[in-house]
Order: C-alpha cells, then sequence, then structure tokens
C-alpha cells in the first residue's frame, strides 16, 4: 500500500454527502451549504483532495480544532474538568479528505482480515448490542456448566489524547502502509494544534505532540488499528474478551481453584498495564469495576480482590456499554433502569403533547420512550413476565398517548393499529435480526460462530429448509439458558420460522417478511 488512488469527481461528491454537516468556527461558509452545492464545487473538492493524497500532505490550515467541552453525563458536576469530553470541531474540507482516504483503509483493514475479532466499535455490522450478545451468552453458558465467572470492566483515561504518534505509525506500516500513504498519515498526525472555546471566550491555539482529534472521520480506525495487540495479549492468558473502542470487558470462567484463577486475571491485568504503559496508554485502577457470577461463599471468594496492588470490592451489578449486569445476569437491575429513564421520557412528552402534530408527536415518542425499550433488548428474550412487565405497562402508555386512547380501553386493538410489536415479541424480532445478519454476513463474525447449520443422520426434507442446530438437553442444562442464551435460542427461534422467510436473502424484505410474520402471531390475524 505505496499510494492511495486518486479519487474522481463522483467519489469526492460522494465523501462529502457522507460527511456530517457540522460546521465549524474555522469554516468559511456552513457546511450544509457546500453539500447542497457539492455538485458546483465538485471540481475544486476533487482538485484539493487528489493533491493532498498525491503528494502526501495534510493541508495546515485543516489541522487546527476547535475544542468545545461537553459533559459526558448531564448528571455530572460541571465543576469537576475530568466530567467533560474534548470534540474536536474539525474543518469541513478535511473531512472531506479523511472520508476518501478511510474508505481506503477499511478496504484494506477488511483485505487484511487485520482487526482484532472481537473490536466492535466503530465497525460496520458490530456494535455494542452485538457486543454484549456475545458477552453475556459466553456467561450464560459458562454458568450453565457450573463454571464461576469474573468480568472485569476496564477504565482507560483519555484513549484517544495520548496516543503515541510513532506507535501508530509503526502499526501502520506494519499493515503494509509505505510510501506516499505513510507520509500522507504522518502529516495527518503531525502539526495539529486546538484551542478551547467556552461561551464567547477562546483559547490561544496549543499545539499537540500526541493523539488523534476525537470528532475526526479517521481516528475511530487508527485508534482500533492502535489497540489490536490488547486482545491478543488478554487472550493469551485465557481469558475472553470483548472490546467496543476503549471500553474493554475481559472474563475469566473456572469450575475450581480460585485461588489460580484470581492468579490469572492478576498476572493479565498486569500485562495489560504493561502494555499501556508501553504504549502511552493511561488504565485507570480506581475506575476498573469486577463482577463476580457464582456463589462466593462455595468457591471462596471474598468480597475483593487486589489486582497490580489496587483494592477492588466485587459488586452487584456493573454498568457495561449501557446495560446494567447482575450476578444473576436476571436483568431486573437494567429492567428497572431503563423503565425509569422511560416513564421520565414519557411524562416530558405528556406534557408537550398539545403542542405536537399527531405524525411530531408519534416521532418523539419513538426517539425518547420506544427507543430506549428497545436498546440492546436481544437480551431481554426469556425473561420473566413479571420482568417484562414493566415494560410492556411503558409501551401500553406509550401508545395510548400517540393514538389520545383512555386508560380503560383495551390496549391490543391500539397497539394492532399502530402496529407495534409487543415487548416480548420485539425481544424475538431482534434476535432473529441478529441471527439473518450472522448468517448472511452482515454481522460480527463472533456472533456466526454460535450458529451451525442442523446435521441429520437421514436425508430428510428438513435438512435442505435452513434449520440450525439446536444445542441438546446434555449441553444445557439450565432452562434459564434454554430460554436466553443467544446461541441456544437464536437457532430454536430461527428454525420456528416460516420456510419462505428464512429463504428470503434481502435484509429489508427479511424484516418486512419477519415483523408480518410476528404481528400474525401476536394478534392472530
Amino acid at each position: 500500500m505505496g499510494s492511495i488512488p486518486v479519487c474522481y469527481l463522483r467519489g469526492c461528491g460522494q465523501a462529502a454527502w457522507k460527511v456530517k454537516p457540522t460546521t465549524c468556527l474555522l469554516d468559511p461558509c456552513p457546511s450544509w451549504l457546500i453539500k447542497a452545492s457539492r455538485e458546483g464545487l465538485g471540481d475544486g473538492l476533487c482538485g484539493v483532495v487528489n493533491a493532498s493524497l498525491c503528494e502526501g500532505a495534510f493541508p495546515d490550515p485543516l489541522k487546527e480544532a476547535v475544542i468545545k467541552p461537553l459533559l459526558k453525563k448531564t448528571s455530572l458536576d460541571p465543576a469537576n474538568l475530568a466530567n467533560y469530553r474534548p470534540v474536536s470541531n474539525l474543518p469541513f474540507l478535511g473531512k472531506v479528505i479523511e472520508r476518501v482516504v478511510a474508505e481506503q483503509l477499511q478496504a484494506r483493514l477488511e483485505e487484511t482480515d487485520h482487526l482484532d475479532l472481537f473490536q466492535s466499535g466503530f465497525r460496520s455490522h458490530h456494535g455494542t448490542e452485538t457486543a454484549l450478545v456475545a458477552l453475556v451468552d459466553d456467561l450464560r453458558r459458562a454458568r450453565d456448566k457450573g463454571e464461576s465467572c469474573f468480568l472485569v470492566l476496564l477504565d482507560l483515561s483519555a484513549a484517544f489524547d495520548t496516543i503515541d504518534h510513532n506507535i501508530l505509525l509503526d502499526c501502520l506500516e506494519g499493515l503494509g502502509a509505505g510510501g506516499t500513504v505513510i507520509q500522507w498519515f504522518r502529516s495527518f498526525l503531525l502539526g495539529r494544534v486546538q484551542k478551547v472555546v467556552v461561551g464567547d471566550e477562546c483559547s490561544d491555539p496549543w499545539a499537540l505532540t500526541c493523539g488523534v482529534p476525537q470528532g475526526s472521520v479517521l481516528s475511530p480506525m487508527l485508534f482500533n488499528i492502535y489497540m489490536k495487540p490488547l486482545g491478543e495479549i488478554i487472550r493469551g492468558f485465557g481469558l475472553g474478551v470483548h472490546q467496543y473502542a476503549d471500553d474493554t470487558q475481559l472474563y475469566l470462567s473456572f469450575k475450581s481453584e480460585p485461588v489460580k484463577a484470581v492468579k490469572a486475571l492478576c498476572e493479565c491485568l498486569e500485562a495489560v498495564g504493561g502494555w499501556m504503559a508501553a504504549n502511552r496508554l493511561r488504565l485507570n485502577p480506581d475506575k476498573t469495576e469486577v463482577l463476580f457470577l457464582g456463589d462466593r461463599e462455595r468457591v471462596g471468594v471474598g468480597d475483593s480482590l487486589v489486582l497490580n496492588g489496587v483494592t477492588v470490592p466485587l459488586k452487584d451489578q456493573v454498568r457495561s456499554l449501557g446495560v446494567i449486569c447482575d450476578s444473576q445476569l436476571s436483568m431486573e437491575a437494567q429492567v428497572n433502569s431503563v423503565s425509569r429513564a422511560a416513564v421520565y421520557q414519557l411524562h416530558l412528552v405528556r406534557r408537550l403533547r398539545p403542542y405536537l402534530p399527531a405524525n411530531c408527536l408519534a416521532r418523539v415518542v419513538h426517539a425518547l420512550v420506544i427507543s430506549r425499550l428497545d436498546y440492546c433488548n436481544a437480551l431481554y428474550v426469556g425473561l420473566p413476565l413479571k420482568v417484562t412487565r414493566k415494560l410492556q405497562l411503558i409501551q401500553n402508555a406509550a401508545a395510548r398517548l400517540v393514538t389520545g386512547s383512555g386508560r380503560r380501553d383495551h390496549i391490543t386493538p391500539v397497539l394492532r393499529d399502530l402496529h407495534w410489536l409487543p415487548v416480548r415479541f420485539r425481544a424475538r424480532f431482534k434476535v432473529l435480526v441478529l441471527t439473518f445478519k450472522a448468517l448472511n454476513g452482515l454481522g460480527p463474525v463472533y456472533l456466526k460462530e454460535r450458529l451451525h447449520p442442523h446435521h441429520s443422520a437421514r436425508t430428510l426434507r428438513s435438512s435442505t429448509e435452513g434449520l440450525l442446530a439446536v444445542p441438546s438437553l446434555r449441553e444445557v442444562r439450565l432452562q434459564g439458558t434454554r430460554q436466553r442464551a443467544f446461541s441456544v435460542v437464536a437457532p430454536a427461534l430461527w428454525n420456528a420460522l416460516p420456510l419462505d422467510v428464512k429463504e428470503i436473502n434481502n435484509y429489508l424484505i427479511f424484516r418486512r417478511h419477519l415483523k408480518a410474520a410476528l404481528f400474525r402471531e401476536v394478534f392472530n390475524m
């Protein structure tokens, strides 16, 4: 990979269209205007982009960033500077150039299969839900075997801001970059400056000697390349790992000898800390969280662990990628948290209802309420009715708010008229969508590896019906695992689908037919 192919007029126009229309203070005109005029400005855009690619240089005026500090969470103390995220507001033209390079780099990464298999951040067909589904599936299957588990959530401080440029360039050279390509990336990384804007006040420009700008197009991909060795180190100690950008979840399951397991965990974390120190990343041991799944008294595990000299208490529940996992994987704490947030949003929307047209009201309810019920709802499949009932009551209230129905009106016709699947069936819908994606190359490999075609000793008509192998009762002891673990539930739900739905290979058509099939099942239509 010695040079980046030039970009033609159509490619530049598409790149400009894909970039978010966020206007920077350094832009000469609003970015939406540039996007709207991309056909007239196409030749000029294309000339700048190709000059940058051919000369291996990123224009210096586009290296300046305007930082507008954003609170990580609205509930955090605004007086504590550590609670802010330094998002870089960058010139629009620079992001167009980055988009062109990013598409070439993504093709190279897919061609060489370079990225870590279990890194789900900033990758197509991957997300927080796929990572959590795989993680919880592993934990459920381990508990089903009678094993205890440690789940450790690592916290990195300012991960994007401390990346060493020389180490990153070495990683790119290891990927095969050379010549004009490595020269371009060196130019992209070096010589950057930033200034901070708070209200009407603006700081003087400050030169950057490390890090990649948060808010740029290329930075997430470069960060994934930089972090690739971490997963290999963790797996080298026999632990499992799932990553989403700088969020790392590592886990260890064991049946006996807890002292040996704790030793392996400590050795792994020591190696992780050593690698991060050598690569200029900062691991925050004070914010590292540990969840123990199992019987502490029977196994002989205390209330805390000493990891790298830091005493870390074992928690009853932890929040991973926005989902609360408890020691029993019951998801009750998560459902309670979602219910509280959704009820609050529903109350706000109800106050706004007199001022919103009907179509806008439905959109607002979907954005603020239903989206919360649907986030990672594949983890809700098979939960007891007493748990999912809380979410169903919220969906019912949202449906009544949208339609203006009374509290005494029967909810089934209301949901049917809105074409809303009930909560339990929305969870099944999500599991089946993830299954379809995994089987058709639209999902992570780590989900596809959990699904296997059904093989019969005899040649039967069912062997050609796209059935998946369902783990036997000898492989799955607990009823909870059979009802909730993705690797067990997904094949069972898939096999129950009508043959004509399973044979569809177009994603959008599959979604439409799947919803219709579930809709008929729910409402007897």
